[in-house]
């Protein structure tokens, strides 16, 4: 069972930007720029590309997407979350909605985002079909996730940090340790690099992934075959 981000919403900005000295900003702009890659494809006399981000939490992925002129519909299980998404903007459509059974038709949308939501779904795979499911034909999919560095020099310092100091941060910053220990154990049990680029090209998907300071953050950046349409 996932963890209720309605319990740590009010501090989540916080906590990331500090566990990330900065750098899950960085990420986001990255990610959205490859999303909207789908967008420049359209003429001038086109609408506007529309995206989906799911799992959107607060809304800093969907404010860099329409920082590049894509409308957004941001999605989300917490209300809480949804709640300081909307007082960040009012010009992405924010709901409440469950990933793994999206209320919208297929080949709904341009592209598809999900900036570090997806490693907490209960049934990824049924996730990740979704997704896919209203991503039009050609359509891009971009993923961010946290993620285990490859490399046996890093790891330890790495498992020091994730298993020992983030928690405290959470205790001391959001007085919940419980939230920032399932962070690093959600991050070990979720599947990364070649096992996740499988999830996703058995959805229909052709995908790659970016790594980001060794590792600890991937970016899968995907297009629908549209033979999947």
């Amino acid at each position: 069972m996932a963890y209720d981000f309605n319990k740590i919403a009010t501090n989540y900005d916080r906590l990331n930007h500090i566990m990330t000295a900065g750098m899950d900003r960085l990420w986001r702009r990255r990610a959205a720029k490859e999303a909207i890659k789908t967008a420049r494809r359209k003429t001038a006399s086109d609408t506007n590309a529309s995206t989906l981000d799911v799992a959107c939490g607060t809304g800093d992925m969907a404010i860099e997407l329409l920082k590049r002129g894509s409308s957004v519909t941001g999605i989300d299980l917490s209300e809480e979350m949804l709640t300081i998404a909307r007082r960040k903007t009012a010009e992405a459509n924010f709901q409440l909605a469950n990933a793994e059974a999206l209320p919208f038709d297929d080949a709904t949308f341009d592209a598809v985002t999900s900036a570090f939501g997806i490693r907490n779904f209960v049934h990824l795979d049924k996730g990740l079909a979704e997704m896919a499911r209203v991503l039009k034909s050609g359509g891009r999919m971009v993923i961010l996730e946290m993620s285990t560095p490859d490399s046996a020099l890093v790891r330890p310092f790495y498992n020091l940090y994730t298993r020992r100091i983030i928690p405290w941060l959470g205790s001391r910053l959001a007085g919940n340790r419980e939230a920032y220990t399932y962070l690093p154990n959600s991050i070990e049990r979720f599947p990364k690099g070649k096992a996740m680029l499988q999830k996703l090209e058995a959805v229909g998907l052709r995908a790659e992934q970016h790594k980001f300071f060794f590792g600890v953050c991937r970016m899968y950046v995907c297009e629908k075959n549209e033979l999947m349409c």
